[in-house]
């Protein structure tokens, strides 16, 4: 299998995690990418119409995308069990992964603001929107800590990728102190191999 691949993507590390969880990483080359949402990489494009990453070029020559689809071929393909089969735990763990994806989607449409568009045609409440969609988020979590009390599943992994990348991109945003709940509940997440093992390829 063959992924297009950015050390900073935080749905890029979805699926490392994903694949090293299942035993597969070592069964995956990375390409090289430089994904951006003005100047597009035409190597991208050439499988994923969309230009984004992750895309991954199955063993059969198959392009997958997005982070969702991927993760759920590689736990299908690893014979896994981080997406449950059925009942009430596959729900909130496809629920968790939503909201660690909305999270992620509003981080990453602040750092576009605020990095790729001109700085005369930043949108102040466009951020602001965003930042608090990325706190009520938080605060949720912050106050339903038993989700991560859960065996791991996709949901809990998505989280704690997005939980790394702010600590990546907003630092400042000091969500530990912010969230202190959260911030013990989620400790394990970095704690776990496969977690620190992809953080280490950043």
């Amino acid at each position: 299998m063959k992924l297009y691949f950015s050390p900073t993507s935080p749905y890029v590390r979805k699926c490392l995690v994903t694949a090293d969880e299942l035993g597969l990483i070592d069964q995956i080359s990375f390409l090289p990418s430089s994904a951006h949402p003005v100047n597009r990489d035409a190597s991208i494009v050439e499988n994923n119409p969309l230009g984004k990453v992750p895309t991954l070029i199955t063993d059969e020559g198959q392009c997958l995308y997005d982070s969702r689809v991927i993760c759920e071929y590689l736990n299908a393909l690893g014979g896994g069990t981080l997406l449950p089969a059925s009942g009430t735990l596959r729900w909130e763990a496809q629920s968790l992964q939503s909201l660690g994806d909305g999270i992620l989607d509003a981080a990453l449409l602040i750092r576009y603001e605020n990095t790729a568009r001109p700085e005369a045609l930043r949108w102040g409440d466009w951020i602001d929107a965003k930042a608090q969609a990325m706190h009520t988020s938080l605060a949720h979590l912050d106050a339903t800590v038993a989700y991560f009390e859960q065996d791991f599943h996709l949901g809990l992994l998505t989280v704690g990728c997005a939980l790394w990348y702010l600590d990546l991109r907003f630092a400042e945003w000091n969500w530990r102190e912010r969230y202190p709940r959260l911030a013990d509940a989620s400790e394990p997440l970095f704690k776990r191999a496969s977690m620190q093992k992809s953080w280490s390829m950043a």
